[in-house]
């Protein structure tokens, strides 16, 4: 019988670990892997994704194999460039990009638009046993930068970014999907891609606080973020946003005032170096709450659970609050009108069509993350 997390005596016995397969089909040692590490969950890629009953297999095995119905399962499907399940496993959906543009125009039709699309992908999503998103990028990019930010950037400025950002989380969450903020506290100024080199960012912290951090400290009480693999040198100079105890403690936790789930993005990435049981402890060390990697290297996946605590203290309570979203029962929307408005941004419709699609209304949720809350920190 699979067991979960609504016993919290089980909490305590997992991983602070959430890792990648190797392809489309369980393997017996991945199976043994999973059995005794016992991670948070799994993320999938594109090699784990053939059919849509394949890919519910893969899901369900995995989690009979940790023990736990309520094991997180990530993907990254921002739209765009960044989207593990593409026609006929999912749909074409638009970068970010998309939505800045319409929003240039029409602020509230942009954000109903984002949050019904959402909406429309979270229930796509858990129809494969897929629970966990890794998107919204509330990254926020500079002219000069390194591209691999660019198009996937909802906006240049920090309100366009958290209106629409805030929107797709809001879609879903409303449909029982966990949202995953990333690159905390910021990669949109980084000049080098972190998959392949480790980005320095030269600016002061006050010019940080104000940009790069912001849109992350307006969206600070979403339930996850990944964290990013940059160097903030005038914050530690030594080390990555990702495994600093510093950025960490007082940027992300501090300043920005995220209490949320906090993974680091991949472990794998060549913006780390040293053995991956050492990437795995200084992540862990810095203060996130799970490290993630995503390779589906069964040596390294060991070598990586080698490297972290089983879940306990506040992490084990951030993990429960993010298990508990994907938990909620999922809010009713008009599925026919959703798919339009998909067709619609995707196509470059009119935003009077559009409208027509979406009432062009932006909801109260939405719209009032642009507030600074009372007390909020406002630097570095």
């Amino acid at each position: 019988m699979v067991m979960t997390t609504k016993d919290p005596r089980l909490l305590a016995h997992r991983s602070a670990l959430i890792t990648g397969l190797s392809g489309p089909t369980l393997l017996d040692g991945e199976r043994r892997f999973l059995a005794a590490a016992r991670p948070l969950g799994i993320i999938l890629f594109a090699r784990n994704c053939v059919t849509l009953d394949q890919i519910r297999r893969l899901v369900a095995e995995a989690r009979a194999a940790i023990g736990d119905d309520d094991a997180l399962v990530l993907i990254d499907q921002e739209g765009g460039r960044v989207q593990r399940l593409r026609p006929p496993l999912g749909r074409t959906l638009p970068a970010a990009a998309a939505f800045r543009s319409i929003y240039q125009d029409d602020p509230a039709l942009a954000v109903a638009a984002a949050h019904i699309i959402a909406r429309l992908l979270a229930e796509d999503l858990t129809a494969l046993g897929i629970d966990t998103n890794c998107a919204p990028v509330l990254d926020r990019p500079v002219p000069g930068a390194h591209d691999i930010i660019g198009d996937r950037a909802y906006g240049v400025d920090t309100d366009t970014i958290v209106d629409l950002a805030g929107a797709v989380a809001g879609g879903l969450m409303a449909g029982a999907v966990l949202p995953v903020i990333k690159h905390i506290p910021g990669h949109g100024r980084a000049t080098a891609d972190s998959h392949l080199a480790l980005p320095t960012v030269d600016a002061d912290p006050a010019e940080l606080a104000a940009t790069d951090f912001e849109p992350f400290r307006r969206l600070r009480d979403l339930p996850g973020a990944m964290s990013a693999h940059v160097v903030f040198a005038s914050i530690d100079p030594t080390a990555p946003a990702s495994i600093s105890p510093r950025v960490t403690a007082d940027v992300i936790r501090g300043a920005i005032g995220f209490d949320g789930l906090l993974m680091s993005d991949d472990l794998g990435m060549k913006a780390l170096s040293g053995p991956m049981r050492s990437r795995a402890e200084a992540v862990i060390r810095a203060g996130s709450d799970v490290a993630l990697h995503c390779s589906g290297d069964l040596v390294e996946m060991e070598a990586a659970a080698a490297g972290v605590p089983g879940l306990g203290g506040k992490a084990l309570q951030r993990f429960a609050g993010a298990v508990g979203v994907t938990r909620r029962a999922a809010a009713d929307y008009d599925r026919a009108a959703a798919a339009a408005a998909l067709a619609g941004v995707l196509t470059g419709a009119p935003h009077a069509v559009l409208a027509s699609i979406v009432g062009g209304q932006a909801s109260d949720e939405t719209m009032s993350q642009r507030t600074t809350k009372p007390g909020a920190t406002e630097s570095v």
